[in-house]
């Protein structure tokens, strides 16, 4: 026997652990509402870990503090991701007046104190100026990259850090109940990069107060909300019992956001090579106008085929499913 022979059924052997290792091809979206005291990485290992899944990813952070929408991607919808990131969101966020903290959270140390307990009428008077397009500075303890590293990396290393102002949008910003003189609740709306702790301490300094968020829900994310949502606990539940795939939603749910284009065979399959179909009528868009250029996903037989650019005519896949 040759050596190769002898060692054979052991390289067999090591394949099919790694296999095992990697996880079932799992396709589409579980959207977990995410406990407190928990980080969105952990959330997508243990889902990924119940469910078996070769591959995860999730659609937007929330901090460790924050509770509600997490959704995990898993297998080809990790390819849909950054669509949903990109989506609206949706946020329930109470603050306390009187205390700022270096995370502008619960979890940080106080850094400065205020008497000034505004009224609902001051709050109500100053939102507006919250509300649309503003400029905002990322907290200190964010993932915003600066040189390289993480913010948050640097602030814990009492490493000074000086983020810029950005753009963010905010569609909605309304008070929804003031419990006492402490404390202030809120539902907001907004695009990509907005941070609810940054915009709390704004809002307190523009009252002449400070203050840090409390308790913080996310209640949407693109298509996915609360009602898509499952605990952990029910999804440890239902993994036991071998039912936990009646959460799992399409790969299609993270392109909800994107115009849908139906594409024959012949086109599917030219699309999967990676090759450009022309296109004798152009795709329309959520209301129904033709498009003369942009992002859309083609599907066949209620199968996504790819994300796709249209433009001149012509679309050219930019990101193929394989499954």
């Amino acid at each position: 026997m040759t050596a190769d022979a002898r060692t054979a059924p052991a390289r067999l052997g090591a394949a099919r652990r790694e296999r095992r290792r990697r996880g079932r091809a799992v396709h589409g979206w579980v959207v977990i509402d995410k406990p407190a005291a928990m980080t969105s990485t952990r959330v997508v290992a243990l889902v990924r870990r119940r469910l078996d899944a070769a591959k995860a990813g999730h659609g937007g952070t929330l901090d460790p503090l924050a509770t509600g929408v997490l959704p995990i991607a898993l297998g080809e919808a990790t390819k849909t991701v950054g669509y949903v990131v990109d989506s609206t969101k949706g946020y329930r966020f109470t603050l306390r007046w009187g205390e700022g903290r270096d995370t502008d959270d619960a979890d940080g140390a106080v850094v400065e104190t205020s008497p000034v307990r505004p009224t609902r009428a001051a709050i109500e008077a100053a939102l507006p100026a919250f509300t649309g397009d503003i400029m905002q500075v990322p907290p200190d303890y964010s993932a915003v990259k600066v040189g390289g590293r993480r913010a948050y990396e640097l602030a814990r290393n009492d490493r000074s850090v000086a983020l810029a102002a950005r753009p963010v949008r905010i569609d909605r910003l309304a008070l929804v109940a003031c419990a006492d003189d402490q404390t202030a609740s809120f539902e907001m709306d907004c695009g990509k990069g907005g941070y609810v702790r940054a915009l709390a301490r704004d809002l307190a300094h523009a009252l002449g107060s400070c203050a840090h968020v409390v308790a913080l829900c996310r209640t949407r994310v693109g298509p996915f909300t609360l009602a898509d949502a499952i605990s952990l606990a029910e999804l440890d539940r239902l993994a036991d019992s071998g039912a936990a795939a009646q959460w799992l939603l399409p790969v299609a749910r993270g392109l909800a956001g994107l115009p849908a284009l139906s594409v024959n065979a012949e086109q599917a399959a030219r699309l999967k090579r990676g090759q450009p179909i022309y296109l004798v009528r152009p795709p329309h868009d959520a209301h129904g106008a033709p498009l003369a250029q942009g992002t859309v996903w083609a599907t066949f037989a209620d199968r996504p085929v790819a994300v796709a650019e249209f433009g001149g005519g012509e679309l050219h896949p930019v990101r193929v499913f394989n499954f």
